[in-house]
């Protein structure tokens, strides 16, 4: 029996979209689907400043193909050196959205993140005092500290004295993949929310590793056992208004994935929404999809829910490209590892 499913238009709060040939050859996968999405600012050099964030959203809006409908929501690299005057200028002209906590070192272009969080306070103490959320990557970078172990870590050594340390501070736990960071999202009230990625609803740490070593399932953070899976499903399945969609789609050439020290990073674009559909079916919640997708991330935000509808439509098997061929490389698209029978009416 064919099934309909029709929701709002979903948006992506967090988005990897590189710059230049890359740029050109991924942004329409999400701007096919996405009305929204909060765009990380990782480049190289980063988006540190307004003046930046301006600049790199007039290259996303060229980079849109004819006739597409999508707003990027920009975001600025917090650093040692943040200026807090121009990140409220940024926030109360409408152009940034949040600014992003990457700790130094923690993943794919992050060597100009925070080390002494001491020297970001008055930042933080701005953002508390204007309701700017903070993007926080939750991961400590200790090398004493299993690569397993580190979220836990960070929110109990981190994060947690960062929010005591700053009533007010709105924060988003991007990312999370633990049973701790679902229960800490859970302790925060209003003023805390949570992203999780689709493929974190896919794969365990068993995808990666057994049976040889698969780098296109490798990503930051990295995926753990599988009652912390179980413990995603359930938060992203349940109708908790605090859990809501960052797909984290971070592209890289296969040259750079299938590599010695391979990149960090699931694209996850093209298929995200035919993928969610499968996972909230199996979950029996379709009916909650529409609220993960495409209302918690807009209210936690501050944001309208968008206008617009997609439809997705249970049928034969799906098919979507193996790999997305840009300027910069093939891209390979993320593969579940099982048939999926979704499709985005476009």
């Amino acid at each position: 029996m064919t099934q309909h499913l029709t929701i709002r238009r979903p948006d992506d709060f967090h988005l990897h979209l590189r710059d230049g040939a890359m740029l050109q050859g991924v942004l329409p996968e999400t701007a096919r689907h996405f009305a929204r999405a909060i765009i990380m600012p990782n480049l190289v050099p980063p988006v540190v400043t307004s003046k930046d964030a301006a600049a790199y959203r007039d290259r996303i809006l060229a980079a849109l193909p004819d006739g597409a409908r999508f707003e990027p929501l920009m975001t600025l690299y917090l650093t040692e050196g943040t200026d807090p005057a121009d990140v409220a200028a940024a926030h109360a002209s409408g152009l940034v959205k949040a600014v992003k906590l990457y700790p130094a070192g923690a993943t794919t272009n992050s060597s100009s993140g925070v080390r002494d969080f001491s020297k970001v306070r008055a930042v933080l103490e701005k953002m508390a005092e204007i309701g700017l959320p903070l993007c926080v990557h939750g991961e400590v970078v200790d090398p004493s500290v299993d690569i397993f172990d580190r979220e836990a870590v960070f929110i109990d050594r981190v994060l947690d004295p960062i929010r005591r340390a700053t009533p007010g501070l709105r924060v988003v736990m991007e990312h999370i993949t633990t049973e701790e960071g679902v229960a800490y999202a859970r302790s925060g009230g209003g003023d805390l929310g949570a992203t999780i990625t689709t493929h974190h609803l896919i794969i365990n740490r068993n995808h990666i590793l057994a049976g040889g070593i698969r780098p296109h399932y490798y990503c930051l953070p990295v995926a753990k056992r599988e009652k912390h899976r179980l413990a995603l499903r359930a938060a992203a399945t349940g109708g908790e208004t605090r859990f809501f969609l960052g797909t984290d789609s971070a592209p890289h050439v296969d040259a750079l994935k299938e590599h010695a020290c391979g990149c960090a990073g699931c694209f996850t674009a093209t298929n995200t929404m035919a993928l969610l559909a499968h996972v909230f079916e199996e979950e029996g919640a379709l009916d909650r999809m529409e609220a993960y997708t495409s209302l918690n991330g807009a209210a936690f935000y501050r944001l309208p829910p968008n206008d617009g509808t997609i439809t997705l439509t249970k049928a034969g098997p799906a098919e979507w490209p193996a790999k997305i061929l840009t300027g910069a490389g093939p891209v390979t698209v993320f593969d579940p590892g099982f048939p999926v029978h979704w499709h985005v009416e476009t």
